[in-house]
């Protein structure tokens, strides 16, 4: 028996944070190689890795400690090209900081997943909650995916290694969730069995490694080589495009798969509807502020108004066509982002891209771009109420609120010079 096989994990639940939550995912993934270096708010994702690790709760597990996050990053994608299961954990800055092997990895082709406990980025300093750095990376080829609570960042991690490992995707993904309000705050998580974690998972890589790129002296091979113009660079990338956009299919069959063998549902995998299927007006949201939004939305619907909610639960692939048919369901939809894409059409990114996506469909549905919580900025239940309001004065009176900025409501905002 092979010493992987020889921890056992039962079903229990955890009163735990959401970094915990992460680790515990790697663990029940059988992650064989580790690497680590510690940026706030993710430190104690790696923290605890380092416990199981060194407690022999992951035996066989290698868990490397390097310098920075260019070589965390750099060191998986060289364990990743051995054939090994790899992980780690970063935010902000450190994510930043690794971006050029962030790309190394995409191009590579390697099943690496990361957790971002996503913060701020500076100047000014800011560790609290803010999507804009896993958005940074939205163009690199990783696939990324948002969380709003501690459950879904266990569960969506065991969904990545699904994804990330079919032979038909091989690409690396971001699994995202907000610093300090997922990453410290502590919650029941339910861990699963590991005979059913390792029926979900694809069995852990052979000798052989994966079946593009492998280190072999029986079978030599070359990568990361010199192409030239006139060589296949244009198709290296046209195959990322290609295989991104088809991963949209897997990402539903992995959460569907999910749900039959844990019992927990996420939608479709891509997003998530709460009371869509009646409402005259809407709002597409994302991370932690979504499952207060639910909050938000049973108040309203009790005083009478018909407003739903979508969670967005991957932003790259974008759910193009999950969002036309959102859009399709209401007169009035709004488009909360909790993180900046500056010089844009809205100058936020999902929304940006909602209004891409809805481009030459011929639907009629009244957009309204909006920006709350940045960098970790408070929002309550009812200033979400607020939100929604504002969308259904837009449905009655068909105006745009007068309070924009740049076709964007920043919600929340104080007054500056």
């Amino acid at each position: 028996m092979s010493k992987a096989k020889e921890f056992v994990q039962k079903k229990e639940t955890k009163i735990i944070k959401g970094n915990v939550a992460a680790a515990y995912a790697a663990k029940s993934a059988r992650v064989q190689v580790i690497s680590a270096y510690p940026i706030t708010p993710q430190t104690t994702v790696v923290e605890k890795l380092s416990e199981f690790v060194d407690g022999g709760l992951m035996p066989g597990t290698q868990y490397i400690r390097v310098e920075s996050e260019h070589s965390v990053m750099a060191s998986v994608i060289g364990a990743s090209i051995a054939g090994t299961r790899t992980f780690t954990a970063t935010s902000g800055q450190g994510l930043f900081y690794m971006n050029e092997m962030i790309h190394w990895a995409a191009g590579t082709r390697l099943p690496i997943v990361t957790t971002i406990a996503s913060r701020g980025a500076a100047p000014p300093w800011n560790i609290w909650a803010d999507f804009s750095d896993v958005i940074n990376a939205r163009d690199t080829g990783w696939m990324s995916a948002f969380c709003a609570t501690h459950q879904e960042i266990y569960d969506e991690i065991l969904m990545s290694y699904k994804v990330c490992e079919d032979h038909d995707v091989l690409l690396p993904k971001f699994v995202a969730y907000g610093g300090f309000i997922l990453s410290h705050t502590s919650k029941p998580v339910i861990l699963e069995d590991q005979d059913l974690v390792d029926q979900y998972l694809p069995p852990l890589p052979d000798e052989k490694g994966w079946p593009q790129i492998f280190i072999d002296p029986d079978r030599p091979m070359m990568h990361g080589n010199l192409i030239m113009p006139s060589g296949f660079y244009s198709e290296f990338r046209m195959k990322i495009q290609d295989t991104l956009m088809k991963s949209k299919e897997k990402i539903k069959v992995a959460t569907k798969e999910f749900e039959k063998i844990f019992g927990r549902s996420y939608g479709n995998g891509l997003v998530e509807e709460y009371h869509m299927d009646d409402a005259d007006v809407g709002i597409i949201i994302y991370g932690d502020l979504a499952l207060q939004m639910e909050q938000a939305i049973d108040d309203l619907r009790e005083e009478g108004y018909k407003v739903g909610m979508t969670k967005l639960r991957h932003y790259r692939p974008f759910p193009t066509e999950d969002i036309i048919e959102v859009a399709k369901k209401v007169e009035v939809l709004g488009v909360m982002d909790r993180g900046t894409a500056f010089g844009s059409p809205t100058g936020g990114p999902v929304s940006s891209d909602v209004l891409a996506s809805l481009y030459n469909t011929g639907i009629t549905t009244k957009i309204l771009p909006m920006m709350a919580g940045i960098g970790g900025r408070e929002v309550n239940v009812e200033q979400q109420k607020e939100e929604i309001k504002t969308l259904i004065k837009m449905k009655e009176t068909g105006e745009l609120p007068d309070n924009l900025i740049h076709g964007t409501l920043w919600d929340g905002i104080l007054e500056v010079k």
